[in-house]
This record gives structure tokens, sequence and C-alpha cells, in this order.
């Protein structure tokens, strides 16, 4: 379970290649939002305008934005910049997702106030260094062999994917391509969507 649960956490090359683009849109959006959130789902759309032609940022859905963010986090901790990630939210709630360990409004705030253009330079750097860190095994897989890897593992365990919706699936997908067995892939986005919405569950 424990080697599971870091399978789970472990960042891919998807995170990195598509968390570079988040990156971009985040502080595109810090630029021109005064520290306004933006929904995953827009942040997403905003970081596709920016790079129509990147097939894999075209294939990325909200629910897998999470390690993106981390990946974000990850970049600005490195760097001592503001949190650039808390700009970034549950497109309903217009909340962090469950479990924000910080001061969300002054992150905002900061994250606003920052001028991101120095940063842009330290990117490429950090990227590097995070895929040779990403280990050897996650072999990244075409989609028609990860769909049909997918299958074969969702024939043989319906009960426990009669939650699975079509972004979930997407998803499921992506991150069988990265490299991640489907019974990872598939504990991922079960955390993934548990983690998804923010604190305030009433709305």
């Amino acid at each position: 379970m424990t080697g599971n649960a870091r399978a789970e956490q472990q960042i891919t090359v998807n995170d990195i290649e598509v968390g570079m683009r988040v990156y971009e849109a985040l502080a595109h959006h810090a630029r021109s939002g005064q520290g306004a959130p933006i929904g995953y789902k827009d942040l997403l759309t905003l970081a596709r305008s920016l790079h129509p032609k990147d097939a894999v940022l075209g294939r990325a859905v909200p629910i897998g934005i999470g390690m993106k963010l981390r990946f974000v986090d990850a970049f600005c901790a490195a760097n001592a910049y503001p949190r650039l990630s808390s700009l970034a939210v549950d497109q309903e709630s217009m909340q962090p997702a469950k479990g924000y360990d910080g001061d969300w409004e002054a992150d905002r705030r900061a994250a606003a106030a920052f001028d991101w253009s120095g940063a842009d330079a330290q990117l490429p750097a950090f990227s590097s260094a995070k895929r040779a860190a990403v280990p050897a095994r996650l072999k990244p897989r075409k989609e028609r062999p990860a769909d049909v890897s997918w299958y074969a593992y969702f024939c043989s365990h319906r009960k426990e994917c009669e939650w699975i919706g079509q972004e979930d699936k997407h998803e499921i997908i992506n991150l069988i391509m990265a490299g991640l067995d489907p019974e990872t892939a598939l504990g991922r986005v079960k955390a993934a969507r548990a983690d998804a919405a923010g604190p305030t569950e009433a709305a």
C-alpha cells in the first residue's frame, strides 16, 4: 500500500511537460488578473491558447491538474517565488483543493504583485532536472497500447471502476501513456477526485 501510494505521487514526464505550460498560463494570468482565481478548466484553456499546437497539453483534463500544480509549487519554492498555484481553483466552487496549506488570500496577492518576467528563464533548467529524476521504469507509451492496457484492467475490475466518468478515463489513459500501470493510474485519479472539491461542500 505504501509503495502504491508513493507511485501515485510520482511525478511523470507528462506532469512536467503540462506543468510547464500551466506555469506559463498562471504567470500570464497573474499579470493580467490582479490576483483573481482562475478555474482549472479555464486555466487549461488559457494554456492551450498560448500553445495551440502542443498535443500533450491538448490531451490534459482538469482532474489531472493536481500534479501539474505540484510541479509549479516545486518550481516556485526552489526559487523562493510566491505560490503561483494559489491562483488555480476548482471550476465550480472557485476554491483551492482540499488541504490547501497556506494563507490563500495572501498567497494570491503575493502572486499577483510579483514580477514573473524574470522567472521564465529559470524554468528550463528546473524542468530538465525534474525530467532526469523521473524513474527509468516510467516508460512513455503510445495512446493505443495505453488504451488496450486500461481496457484489459477495466474488464477484470468492473465493480471497482463503476464510478469512472469520461474525464476520469481520459486522465487514466494519459497516466498510462506517461508510464504508470493501470492500478496506479486509477488510484491517482481517485485521489484527485477526493481532493478536487474545495472546502465549501455545502455550496
